[in-house]
């Protein structure tokens, strides 16, 4: 079968001397391809010019693909007839998978170094806040240290930086200079933490000491009541007198005035305490029911003060003091507040302002005591009272001694604290 175009007999052995031209195959699907130049006026046969051909550096054609599939779409590169048809160039590798665990990795060296930068500023700068003024070293006849760490907790009534308009919101009168307002001793030990209330009116000996301010030297006073203490002479004659009637040494003091106090709870944004019996008290501006209920600055700090309500007076108001910081330091100390600075910074800049502590005290021996206090509010440890037996001089109360040197003696030693306390 001939499926030759009939078009002069070229490409079937014709005789003629010039060469063939190209022959298209009727089942082969060619692109169109540009017009032949004219002949060469040379005598040069059909459909080849050499001077074309050169031009274009193009050789003879034979009409037949290389490599291509018939049939098949083909793109010429340079668009001429004759190329060599482009072949199949890869894209180059794919894109790589991701490489997660190395990019984990960055990402949490990126974050330690964020967190690491943000702790080393927030501590530089609550540290630079920090009221280091109470020089322990003033303090003489020291008892020797025990097992334990020690601090004493004092809250003070100073009305310092508050406004009339706070000192008549928080009903703390004007009263000027400061006393004590609570006084407590917390035991940090391996065996188990210990809170102990020191009522203010306890019967104790006021010890010789040296005065903080002036230097000189001052002989005993005898019977007083403790909170009278602080006011002849301020925290080191405190720190003098309760080592003096216990044997205990104080590692370190913490005070805080009422401001601060009531600031650092609106900071948190309140205290949830569950308080058992409801109570009132015109001084203290206390007005609560009973059940669990968020407290504020303003009614925190009368929940603490308020004594003439009840029977017991001062060492009810002691347990309630227990009870209340046990709670505040449970609410901060917690990673909701640690790490978050809305809640840290506002918390560490309301309390540190009016917290005054001793001058070897570091911002790292604050949070231990703060733990201190959750760890008893969390059962591992005890809140009690200074054994009591009865009463004394000026409506005071006295101590029990021979609990109390028990109660020292296991502290001082890191044991499991037995004592109780009846009232």
């Amino acid at each position: 079968m001939n499926d030759w175009p009939e078009d002069g007999g070229y490409g079937r052995g014709s005789a003629n001397s010039q060469p063939e031209g190209p022959r298209r195959m009727s089942h082969v699907q060619r692109p169109q391809v540009p017009q032949q130049p004219p002949r060469s006026p040379q005598g040069h046969g059909q459909g080849y010019n050499p001077n074309f051909t050169q031009a274009r550096n193009e050789g003879y054609d034979s009409g037949y693909s290389q490599g291509q599939v018939y049939g098949g779409p083909q793109q010429h590169q340079g668009g001429g007839r004759g190329g060599v048809p482009p072949q199949y160039t890869p894209q180059g590798p794919g894109r790589p998978a991701p490489d997660w665990r190395k990019r984990i990795k960055i990402g949490s060296i990126v974050l330690a170094v964020v967190v690491v930068g943000w702790s080393v500023g927030t501590y530089a700068w609550a540290s630079s806040k920090m009221r280091n003024e109470v020089d322990l070293s003033k303090v003489i006849e020291r008892p020797e240290e025990g097992d334990c760490t020690t601090y004493l907790i004092v809250g003070s009534d100073s009305r310092e930086g508050m406004s009339a308009e706070e000192k008549k919101k928080l009903h703390t009168g004007s009263a000027e200079g400061k006393r004590t307002d609570s006084m407590m001793i917390l035991a940090a030990c391996s065996s188990g933490n210990t809170m102990v209330s020191l009522p203010r009116d306890s019967w104790v000996t006021i010890p010789n000491f040296v005065g903080s301010e002036s230097g000189k030297s001052y002989p005993a006073r005898g019977g007083s009541k403790l909170n009278a203490a602080y006011a002849m002479d301020g925290p080191e004659l405190l720190v003098r007198t309760v080592e003096f009637n216990t044997g205990l040494r104080i590692d370190h003091y913490a005070e805080i005035g009422f401001a601060g106090f009531a600031n650092i709870v609106d900071a948190l944004g309140g205290v949830e305490l569950n308080i058992d019996k409801g109570f009132k008290d015109k001084k203290s501006g206390a007005n609560f029911q009973a059940g669990t209920q968020t407290l504020n600055g303003e009614q925190a700090l009368a929940f603490v003060r308020t004594r003439y309500a009840f029977a017991e007076s001062d060492l009810q108001r002691t347990k309630n003091q227990q009870k209340f910081l046990n709670a505040l330091a449970n609410q901060a100390a917690t990673p909701g507040t640690i790490l978050n600075p809305f809640a840290l910074y506002p918390t560490l800049g309301a309390g540190l302002d009016t917290l005054i502590v001793d001058k070897d005290m570091s911002l790292y021996d604050l949070g231990k005591m703060f733990f201190a206090m959750k760890g008893i509010n969390s059962g591992d440890g005890k809140s009690m009272n200074m054994p009591i037996n009865g009463t004394a001089p000026q409506n005071s109360l006295k101590w029990d001694m021979p609990k109390v040197k028990q109660l020292v003696e296991q502290i001082k030693n890191d044991e499991k604290v037995t004592v109780t306390s009846s009232r």
